[in-house]
């Protein structure tokens, strides 16, 4: 008889059961694992608003903590809602020999409720950080720690390398609009990175989400995946079964070409820089071509080497807009042969050059 693997939730509560304690549990037993959970605060919310918070005290959270442990060796731990300095710098001693830890540092709410004070996202980088088998962190709140926009790929690759250097062994980077109706994350891990993206903006923003995705992780640690295997399968996961509210067998018309279309603008936020054509996108997703264009004219109503196309502007124009890079540097990043290529590809898409493009915007601040 297999024994269903154990994941600790260390999380708040919450009435309507959305986020929280109450979605951890639920995800957690719908991918086949047994939730072991420790209360850390009681919220009174609504999807609407966030009400009230009582955080617990500390010993009774690590009470709770060492009552979980005594019932069963938990495969992975998930800690969410944490904002006492004291609970925080005490959560190692119980943490430190499980084998996976996913840690979601949430400075805000997805409604933007203040969640951590200053003491308390100092304690979180100097007891928790260092201890997360992977950390997952909202851009938004990535831009509050450290200080700067993040607003291209090249900006969430450095935030994530930074973040790393804090001791994480593994960053995840969620909800960057890098392309203007997709939201898009990136995985940073010891060998590399890759991105994720979607472009239905609404359903991954949808309240209880981010929660469910990191306790989907943190279960598929449990069962035997990698870093890589477990971000990607609970990331399939939550699209198909919360983005777009899939259940059992049923499925939407639109799921499978969302799933194809998805995953391109994955291979392309992770290859445009070295890959222009559509027939290397066709070809890693295993379909033709033609039938690529079919999903893209059925997605979003447009041609695949338009959606190649729109994607390395946006990109291109993010960077001459926030950096201080040369235009023959830019267009060697963007995987361009030449200046002049670049060049042409940019007048025809945008109407004009580079370089009147960038002086335009310094006339205009």
């Amino acid at each position: 008889m297999n024994i269903p693997p154990a994941i600790l939730s260390i999380n708040g509560s919450d009435p309507t059961g959305e986020v929280g304690i109450g979605v951890d549990i639920h995800t957690i037993t719908s991918l086949g694992g047994r939730a072991l959970v420790a209360v850390t605060s009681v919220t009174a919310q609504t999807e609407a608003a966030m009400h009230s918070v009582h955080d617990l005290p500390p010993q009774l959270v690590a009470d709770q903590i060492q009552a979980a442990l005594h019932s069963g060796r938990p495969m992975a731990v998930k800690v969410g809602m944490l904002r006492d300095p004291q609970s925080i710098a005490m959560l190692p001693q119980y943490l430190r020999m499980l084998p996976h830890r996913v840690m979601v540092l949430s400075v805000t709410d997805s409604r933007g409720y203040k969640l951590l004070s200053p003491q308390a996202i100092d304690s979180w980088m100097e007891h928790l950080l260092p201890l997360a088998s992977l950390l997952i962190v909202r851009v938004c709140d990535a831009e509050m720690m450290l200080g700067r926009t993040i607003s291209t790929d090249m900006d969430m690759l450095d935030a994530a390398t930074e973040l790393m250097s804090l001791g994480a062994g593994a960053v995840m980077l969620r909800g960057g609009h890098i392309q203007e109706g997709h939201l898009t994350a990136l995985l940073m891990h010891g060998d590399g990175h890759r991105f994720f993206s979607s472009q239905n903006v609404m359903g991954w923003q949808r309240h209880g989400v981010f929660g469910a995705l990191s306790s989907a992780i943190a279960t598929r640690y449990a069962i035997g995946d990698n870093t890589v295997q477990a971000v990607a399968n609970a990331h399939a996961y939550i699209h198909s079964r919360v983005v777009y509210a899939v259940s059992g067998t049923s499925a939407s018309p639109l799921l499978r070409p969302a799933d194809i279309y998805n995953a391109f603008l994955s291979l392309l936020a992770g290859n445009y820089t070295l890959e222009h054509d559509v027939s290397f996108y066709a070809a890693r997703l295993c379909v033709s071509p033609r039938y690529l264009r079919c999903v893209t004219d059925k997605t979003v109503g447009r041609s695949p080497k338009q959606v190649i196309s729109d994607y390395i502007l946006h990109e291109a124009c993010s960077m001459l807009h926030g950096t201080r890079l040369t235009i023959q540097e830019i267009s060697r990043h963007l995987g361009f042969s030449s200046q002049a290529q670049f060049a042409r590809f940019f007048a025809k898409e945008k109407g004009c050059s580079p370089l009147s493009y960038r002086l335009g915007l310094s006339l205009s601040e």
